[in-house]
């Protein structure tokens, strides 16, 4: 059964070894050094805020909400992103209780995610529901 919690600073080593799996799955180049230091900067100040699920003490997946404010309901919203799962745990119900947590856990009244389109069903069931329109970056 997986244990979930906060991945603080002090578990940055557990965390980094999903965050790079995570890219590496998603096609993404594979962040480095410089970016490593800049993520522990942003967990310490608490810009970013990580959680993760862990089977016999091994780290099975992670997420991480970035808290806002939002006028969808004029209350703390979360953006989640950083969702990872190791292939060989997934379909166990760790991805859905993982998401609860977080949830839950960051304090925020919603919760959105921006994704693929071939991505869509999954967060669908992980109960992200209610559309927003289009999600889109400026850089």
């Amino acid at each position: 059964m997986a244990e979930y919690g906060r991945i603080g600073p002090a578990r940055m080593d557990e965390l980094w070894e999903l965050h790079r799996a995570y890219k590496e799955a998603i096609g993404e180049d594979l962040p480095g050094e410089e970016d490593r230091k800049s993520l522990s900067v942003a967990m310490e100040q608490e810009r970013i805020l990580f959680y993760g699920a862990w089977e016999d003490g091994r780290p099975v997946g992670c997420c991480s909400v970035t808290v806002g404010f939002s006028t969808f309901n004029y209350r703390p919203s979360g953006v989640f992103e950083d969702f990872y799962i190791v292939p060989e745990y997934r379909h166990r119900g760790i991805a859905r209780e993982l998401v609860r947590y977080a949830y839950r856990e960051s304090g925020v009244a919603s919760l959105t995610v921006g994704c693929a389109d071939c991505d869509a069903e999954m967060y669908r069931a992980l109960g992200f529901s209610v559309p927003l329109g289009n999600l889109l970056a400026y850089e």
